[in-house]
């Protein structure tokens, strides 16, 4: 099969490589039918996250359509449309009963390989999906693909930012970072009852994307952010700040935006080796800090069902749909921020 395999920083290639198989009785391979390329996965790309081995197969955001299981499965089955969150989980241990699913005691991160241990990628013609009828969900017949796919990350870590920052009716939220992930931030936290939502970017079409989720675009190279947000708020700051970079530079701002007894919501993947704040810093704002990687699985049946309803419109954040064999050239795109680029999706099957 062809698939989108790591070769060293800034270097992406589809290749050809080995089909997967079954190799529990819990599995299930996935034919993929779209996939797409994650903030994330820039983290790799750029080599800030060191340690993937190359020739990993890339990409945790896909879906498709089963083409086997093993016998243990009993929830799908061959020829059923699935999405998959970023991560595999069993379904039955402590942290997967309590609705942590990210952190399930046998999670695995698709696309994610160290020293020969881990987990092939979703950038591909065919993945491999471990627990498969704990991991995977059923696509609704009347919801498109695209939307679907988007529930398997973007959006449900985005919903999980506003929720963990427990944005409430009238509260004045910060979104930093307007990449997909922010921008769904933003549109969780009108859900939520939010008053006003600042969306804090420099990219002209994702502050353009902001401004038509609801938010009020705040352009960091052109104005003063911290005097726009106290100006709206009598001087106090943000009631919440959510910050979508993972960037020590957005962690210092995210700290100044907030009010005191404010609290900070991070989706935003840190690889800085030391956190950008003193405790002191958190202790003399009384700031509630809460970060993590987002328990996707448990959130995606009621985004699907929402998906299905019609509440969400998404199609604005999705800027390129290429071919598996331009992946290369979608990294350069996401990365460099080129041609108004927003988010890029791969058609294993477009040509």
């Amino acid at each position: 099969m062809h698939a989108v395999t790591f070769r060293s920083p800034f270097e992406v290639a589809c290749v050809e490589v080995t089909d997967p198989v079954l190799e529990a009785p819990t599995d299930a391979i996935v034919r993929v039918e779209l996939a797409a390329i994650c903030g994330s996965d820039l983290h790799v790309y750029r080599g800030v996250e060191a340690g993937l081995d190359p020739g990993t197969v890339l990409g945790h955001e896909f879906l498709g359509t089963i083409t086997a299981v093993g016998a243990a499965v009993q929830r799908h089955r061959r020829g059923d449309r699935v999405v998959s969150p970023f991560s595999s989980c069993c379904g039955a241990c402590w942290f997967c009963q309590r609705g942590l699913t990210s952190r399930c005691q046998d999670s695995q991160l698709f696309g994610w390989v160290q020293d020969g241990r881990g987990l092939q990628g979703g950038q591909a013609e065919l993945v491999r999906v471990p627990h498969a009828d704990a991991s995977l969900v059923a696509v609704p017949a009347d919801v498109g693909l695209e939307p679907a796919l988007l529930a398997g990350d973007v959006l449900a870590t985005g919903f999980h930012a506003a929720a963990q920052g427990e944005v409430g009716a009238g509260d004045v939220v910060v979104v930093i970072g307007l990449g997909p992930i922010g921008l769904c931030a933003l549109l969780g936290s009108k859900e939520r009852g939010a008053g006003a939502v600042f969306g804090v970017d420099s990219v002209p079409e994702r502050l353009e994307l902001a401004a038509r989720f609801g938010g009020v675009p705040l352009d960091h190279s052109a104005q003063d952010v911290d005097a726009a947000v106290r100006a709206a708020t009598g001087g106090r700051g943000a009631d919440v700040v959510i910050e979508a970079v993972g960037h020590a530079d957005a962690t210092a701002l995210a700290w100044r935006l907030a009010r005191n007894g404010g609290t900070l919501s991070v989706p935003g993947v840190h690889n800085e080796p030391a956190f950008a704040l003193r405790p002191g810093q958190l202790y003399d704002k009384n700031l509630t800090y809460r970060t993590g990687r987002a328990p996707v699985r448990a959130l995606m049946p009621e985004l699907l069902a929402r998906l299905r309803r019609g509440d969400l419109d998404l199609a604005a954040l999705i800027s390129h749909r290429l071919p598996l064999a331009d992946a290369a050239h979608g990294y350069s795109l996401f990365e460099r921020k080129l041609d108004r680029c927003t988010k890029v999706l791969l058609v294993p099957d477009q040509r």
